[in-house]
């Protein structure tokens, strides 16, 4: 089992390419709220790129919540943010999901053998469901630290430990399966940021990371602790199909 990993859309074009599982980690905020939605209740996710997009999909989804941010809050017309804490109001309904980066990661993945979200939040489920899909599909493992959309530059602090994470748990549930795992890309960092996961943990990592204090600047600092805590959550965002304006999410 070979398992990468590689930031933003270079990763998203490697998992395509070779025809790997793709596990997008936008981990302050995206991919754990969109875990929590599924974990309420809320019966698919449409994950679009762009606010026109999520306006323009309510033809096909009149019914649906929009959920999602730019600059951290929610676009003027939208439901809700992009939070963990507002995912109850989705049960029973469908949801249209933007943000900066995650949900048009998501997009930039799809052709990827398997497109899934994974964070500290559902982590042991997505690292499982990935693994699996790896396994039937005799496919490599992505795990696509999201960064941010548009400036590669940008320390992604954040996602780098959610993904060394998922890795680690990647390397020992595949031990466990008599799998012989290794880290191929990104080994390097893997072996950066793993003795600090240990040393530190993963909340306070997040709360040093760079996005961490825009979400301060903006009030949403109550978000962090949220989304660092370890398997809260057993949804795993799944994409099962392409719509014309993104990728449709399921529980998987």
């Amino acid at each position: 089992m070979n398992i990468h990993i590689m930031e933003g859309e270079p990763g998203c074009a490697f998992a395509r390419e070779r025809g790997a599982v793709a596990v997008v980690v936008d981990a302050l905020r995206a991919s754990a709220t969109a875990a929590a939605l599924l974990e309420a209740g809320a019966l698919e996710i449409l994950a679009v790129r762009e606010v026109e997009e999520a306006f323009a999909a309510r033809a096909d989804w009149p019914d649906a919540l929009l959920y999602g941010e730019r600059g951290g809050l929610p676009p003027e017309g939208f439901d809700y943010g992009n939070s963990p804490a507002e995912a109850l109001p989705a049960a029973g309904r469908r949801v249209i999901f933007t943000t900066t980066t995650g949900a048009g990661r998501l997009v930039q993945a799809w052709g990827a053998a398997a497109v899934m979200m994974g964070a500290p939040t559902n982590a042991t489920a997505a690292v499982r469901a990935a693994l699996n899909q790896a396994a039937a599909r005799s496919a490599e493992l992505v795990i696509i630290p999201a960064g941010l959309m548009d400036d590669p530059a940008f320390d992604a602090q954040e996602d780098w430990v959610a993904a060394v994470a998922l890795a680690r748990r990647a390397m020992e549930e595949s031990q466990a399966r008599g799998l012989d795992a290794s880290i191929g890309e990104g080994h390097a960092l893997y072996k950066h940021w793993r003795p600090l996961i240990d040393a530190d943990g993963i909340e306070a990592l997040f709360q040093s990371a760079p996005h961490a204090e825009k979400l301060r600047r903006i009030h949403k600092e109550s978000d962090i602790p949220l989304c660092a805590q370890l398997n809260t959550v057993s949804a795993v965002p799944f994409g099962r199909s392409r719509h014309p304006l993104g990728v449709v999410l399921h529980r998987g």
